[in-house]
């Protein structure tokens, strides 16, 4: 795993300067956080998809600028891009990295996992298992094990990405999550909610109003309104909004930008309206956010 440096975060990639080669890696947590010499500890990020699954053991966990309370069988999921540590705490459980190739938008299921599990930044980024659950989670995170030492085995590949889809889809049914209800690919307004959420993902930086997204969907804003309320309690321009601000607070915290390349950066044309949008959201000035995280 390569790190470069951004102004004072770290960015962490896979096997940046082999993309040919496998790029899924599972640990033991308590040995990697001891291999990373305290990194972990610190303000970080990574270009690819992170699950990490406390087997023992309690803490915090900060995700976002947020705190998130860690006790045994919590599981993480970490989207990438996104800034996350751990304070100080003694804990062991699993791992696992993995690059985007293995979450590819390739079906209405694979949309649905990538936008409701990761990506779901209205929504806590993390799930909590019972005990009936575990042996069978354990069992497959056991399989990606042994598989990752059967390179040259039929199928590596795919193999490993059905184990991780199996995964995946077992937290989506039976992981409680403290908020927001449980999404159904079976429900049509839950499967346009996701749709929306794809949208915004690609399109924050470009598309700022409702009325943008609900063409894209071919539905109206009130209809758009309805699906988000629905499953968020939040109306379109809410979550568009908070999108906006994540990534405004990501950029000023990593980036080397100035306060007007961000707005720029994030579709704002005139760079007073950027610093209003920002200040309404969150309090104080973009300046003064950054001067509060440095």
């Amino acid at each position: 795993m390569l790190s470069e440096k951004r102004n004072n975060i770290e960015q962490y990639h896979l096997e940046e300067n082999h993309p040919e080669k496998l790029q899924l890696e599972l640990y033991s947590l308590d040995e990697y956080l001891m291999d990373s010499d305290g990194c972990a500890a610190k303000p970080h990020m990574h270009s690819f998809y992170q699950i990490i699954w406390f087997t023992e053991g309690y803490g915090k966990h900060f995700v976002d600028f947020k705190e998130y309370d860690f006790h045994q069988d919590t599981v993480f999921f970490v989207s990438k891009g996104q800034i996350h540590y751990f304070d100080n705490s003694i804990c062991d459980g699993y791992i696992l990295h993995f690059s985007e190739s293995f979450l590819a938008d390739e079906n209405e299921v694979s949309v649905f996992l990538k936008y409701t599990i990761f990506n779901s930044f209205e929504s806590d980024p993390c799930f909590v298992l019972k005990e009936e659950q575990l042996e069978s989670l354990k069992q497959i995170f056991s399989q990606i094990r042994t598989e990752l030492n059967l390179e040259d085995e039929f199928a590596h590949k795919d193999y490993l990405k059905h184990l991780l889809n199996l995964f995946l889809i077992s937290i989506q049914r039976i992981g409680e999550r403290r908020t927001n209800k449980k999404l159904s690919v079976n429900n049509p307004y839950h499967i346009s909610f996701v749709r929306f959420r794809q949208l915004l993902e690609t399109g924050y930086r470009t598309i700022h109003s409702v009325n943008g997204y609900a063409g894209l969907m071919n539905v109206s804003a009130k209809t758009l309104t309805n699906y988000t309320k629905s499953v968020s309690f939040q109306t379109p321009l809410e979550i568009i909004n908070d999108r906006l601000i994540l990534e405004a607070k990501r950029l000023l915290t990593h980036s080397g930008l100035t306060v007007n390349e961000v707005g720029f950066d994030l579709g704002f044309e005139d760079p007073s309206y950027f610093v209003k949008f920002f200040k309404r959201h969150v309090g104080m000035s973009p300046g003064e956010f950054r001067s509060a995280v440095s």
